[in-house]
């Protein structure tokens, strides 16, 4: 079995750790402002749904580049359609809450999925371009 193949899967977790390191750095140096204090969700779950879900993404994009290249960007687009379908409905609980730091804790759950949806556009853009 080609491990090289899961390569994108272990460049995303070691992206994902560094990326936790400076978000949780970053509310450590903001620990005395009530504002990013008591939201709904922990950082750790945000990270770890949206890797969770990236690494299966990749997962089967890796799956389906080796089946059919041709089907890679029609695989990417129907996934990302169901992985932003699936954090909208992660996201509700966040939008009906009353607190008031809500436009804080948005921005830092979109922050998070912005930075793995990029991650994996890179990756798919990779293996497009790596065509055989």
């Amino acid at each position: 079995m080609n491990l090289n193949k899961y390569r994108p899967i272990l460049e995303l977790f070691m992206i994902s750790i560094v990326a936790y390191l400076a978000h949780k750095l970053f509310f450590y140096f903001k620990e005395g402002n009530p504002d990013f204090q008591n939201f709904h969700y922990p950082i750790e779950t945000i990270y770890a749904f949206f890797f969770l879900c990236s690494a299966v993404i990749l997962f089967i994009l890796i799956q389906v580049n080796t089946k059919n290249i041709d089907n890679v960007g029609h695989s990417f687009l129907l996934i990302t359609c169901v992985k932003m379908a699936i954090s909208y409905a992660f996201l509700l609980p966040i939008l009906h809450s009353g607190k008031p730091n809500i436009a804080i804790e948005k921005i830092n759950f979109f922050v998070i999925f912005v930075l793995f949806l990029t991650i994996e556009t890179l990756v798919t853009i990779r293996m497009l371009n790596n065509k055989q």
